[in-house]
């Protein structure tokens, strides 16, 4: 048992420079307004197929999937499955209402549906409080897990994440971010192929051992596992998809970091490989985190090897790569989670700048406000906002609050998600107006938090949550929307290629 050598830093240090450089090579051509935004037009599907694949997977993700099958059993692998309900959702639904109305933002949509820049703001100021919150607890877990294994001070590499996050979004936009995403999750696809291609060559048996423990031990379901229940609220298999899928549906319909995605091309063709591109890399890399925590516990806990020091349930890989790796492979591996974190962050930072000046600014200047100036708000919130995000995760590294913080995150993810209610209020009826979308928005985050914090959660499963938020949305909103038209007497058509019954 080795551990993290001065080879491995090396290593390390190297690849950060590299990312810092291709991420400036890419920001040579100066970019202002829409082109910050949205890129140039130049950058292949495949890049932003890899790029939205890479910020769905935070390192939270890394270092969780591998450590819940090894821990447990492949229960949530089921979850991925959602994705064969969320990509054909959005492509026949989605893609093409925001490629007909060429939306910068995800909640310009909203603006146009409803023709109320109160609910885009709303919108957008929800989206910008949960992605700082999610940064911070993205730069702070894998730092203090890296920290652990290299003995580096946890605060050098949050500002060392930070600052080269910082530097190439803002001075490329979203070009930038995408290409650098590419390399990034291009080495984590790599780096973890790999380190299950070693760890299966490392057990006595290689994968039939670990098939043996899948489905003769039940480390695949256990045997109490529901398939289905007829109360669809509680856990089940089937719950797991349908309702990760719904989750799912609501980050590539609500949320600008993925969303934004979408607005580097109009072309349908382009935007289908994207989604199913992206749906193909997530399902397979899960695939083989969960093949990697099932290989891990054949090697640890089956065959007898002694486990590494501190090696945690969720730290189990990330120690396993430090401790059984050879020198080199260890510091490639581990820059894979730290480009998993980088990654996330990155696009946080410049998705949060557009929905700033796209969203909020130009909605609450007076005058119409020029490229230049949106692309300079734009870099100033993002070298604002990774400052601050920075300063968050080392505060949350030193000041032991790190349940509060995941209340918080929890919280705003919670409500982050009932967005999606007025989206799919907007797309699939006809009568939505601003009145019954706003109510729908106060009454759904209300039924939500009541179920979160005041329901057991084994009546109520977490993933039936964007289901009950959906359907309350649907149905308040449509009962207070014709009730409002009945009252005021008016009848209003929604805006052309705003639904899925208008397209033209």
């Amino acid at each position: 048992m080795q551990g993290f050598t001065t080879i491995d830093l090396i290593i390390l240090i190297v690849y950060l420079g590299a990312v810092l450089f291709a991420g400036l090579h890419f920001s040579k051509k100066e970019m202002k307004g829409k082109e910050y935004f949205r890129g140039d037009g130049s950058i292949p599907w495949w890049v932003t197929s890899v790029s939205i694949f890479a910020t769905l997977l935070s390192p939270i993700s890394f270092l969780s999937l591998a450590g819940n099958s090894y821990a447990g059993t492949w229960i949530m692998w089921f979850a991925q499955l959602g994705m064969l309900i969320a990509i054909p959702f959005t492509i026949k639904y989605f893609l093409p209402i925001y490629a007909k109305l060429d939306i910068d933002t995800a909640y310009q949509y909203l603006e146009i549906r409803y023709k109320s820049k109160g609910l885009r703001v709303l919108g957008a100021i929800m989206f910008i409080i949960y992605q700082i919150g999610r940064m911070s607890i993205i730069m702070y877990l894998p730092c203090m897990v890296l920290s652990g294994l290299m003995g580096v001070n946890v605060d050098i590499l949050i500002i060392i994440m930070g600052l080269i996050a910082i530097i190439y979004s803002y001075s490329g936009g979203l070009k930038s971010v995408l290409w650098t995403d590419f390399i990034q999750g291009s080495v984590l696809l790599i780096g973890v192929t790999f380190g299950l291609i070693y760890l299966v060559s490392h057990i006595n048996g290689g994968m039939g051992a670990i098939n043996h423990e899948l489905f003769t031990n039940n480390k695949f379901l256990a045997v109490d596992q529901p398939i289905f229940d007829a109360n669809i609220l509680r856990d089940s298999v089937f719950l797991l998809i349908f309702g990760a899928g719904i989750n799912t549906i609501g980050s590539y319909v609500s949320s600008q970091d993925i969303v934004q995605r979408f607005t580097t091309t109009n072309d349908s063709k382009q935007l289908r490989k994207m989604m199913i591109g992206n749906g193909c890399l997530s399902i397979f890399i899960a695939t083989v985190f969960y093949l990697i925590g099932t290989g891990l516990y054949v090697f640890y806990q089956v065959q007898g090897n002694p486990l590494p020091p501190n090696a945690q349930q969720d730290q189990i890989f990330a120690s396993w790569i430090a401790y059984e790796l050879p020198v080199g492979v260890t510091g490639i591996l581990l820059a894979a989670i730290y480009a998993a974190a980088q990654s996330t962050l990155s696009t946080g930072l410049n998705s949060v700048a557009s929905s700033w000046a796209l969203d909020i600014q130009s909605t609450i200047n007076k005058k119409e406000i020029t490229f230049e100036k949106q692309t300079k708000i734009g870099q100033r919130v993002s070298l604002v906002v990774g400052v601050f995000a920075i300063l968050v995760s080392m505060a949350l590294a030193h000041g032991g609050v790190k349940s509060a913080y995941e209340w918080f995150n929890g919280f705003m993810g919670l409500v982050l998600g009932i967005l999606v209610g007025i989206f799919i209020l907007g797309a699939f009826t006809k009568v939505a107006n601003k009145f019954g979308a706003t109510l729908a928005f106060i009454v759904a985050s209300c039924v939500m938090i009541y179920i979160k914090y005041f329901v057991d959660a084994a009546k109520v499963s977490f993933w039936s949550y964007s289901i009950i938020s959906i359907l309350v949305s649907l149905v308040v909103g449509v009962i207070a929307s014709k009730a409002y038209n009945k009252a005021k007497g008016i009848k209003e058509e929604p805006v052309v290629n705003s639904t899925i019954y208008n397209q033209i």
